[in-house]
């Protein structure tokens, strides 16, 4: 596992690139091209993966914004206030021990058969035997689930 505490910018002069590796779930859709990656700016097979100059800042901060797991954010130079996608409210969320995640604000969950849910407050499995996922139904206590 990363450690969590790095960190590494990358910057075309006029926006820098934000990467926090530990946060990152590896998802395709930041580099492969079939699914909607920007692989000229976004390349895992390259040292360093992240190319700033890849691309215009405009497209390069419209992909970032699309970042599922939040490990991609970026700033304007000119401004130094980092941007992301959900810069204008926070919602906390809390791991509860040897349990789910409570996240409470308004919440948006997009399910794979594309219905939409609008949640203020929710509990979603982290050990990953629900039979209700992504929400957490206790199965947890079930299977002794301990945080690592």
């Amino acid at each position: 596992m990363p450690d969590k505490n790095i960190t590494k910018e990358y910057s075309n002069g006029e926006i820098t690139i934000v990467w926090k590796p530990a946060l990152c779930a590896h998802s395709e859709k930041c580099w492969n091209k079939n699914k909607g990656g920007l692989p000229s700016v976004l390349d895992p097979q390259k040292r360093p993966w992240i190319n700033p100059e890849g691309a215009s800042s405009k497209l390069t901060m419209q992909h970032i914004d699309r970042c599922p797991s939040g490990a991609l954010s970026y700033f304007n130079n000119d401004d130094q206030n980092q941007n992301t996608a959900n810069t204008a409210a926070v919602t906390p969320i809390t791991v509860s021990p040897n349990g789910p995640l409570i996240i409470k604000g308004q919440i948006i969950i997009e399910h794979l058969d594309g219905r939409q849910e609008q949640l203020a407050k929710t509990a979603l499995c982290r050990c990953g035997a629900s039979q209700n996922k992504p929400f957490c139904d206790g199965s947890h206590h079930k299977i002794n689930f301990q945080d690592a």
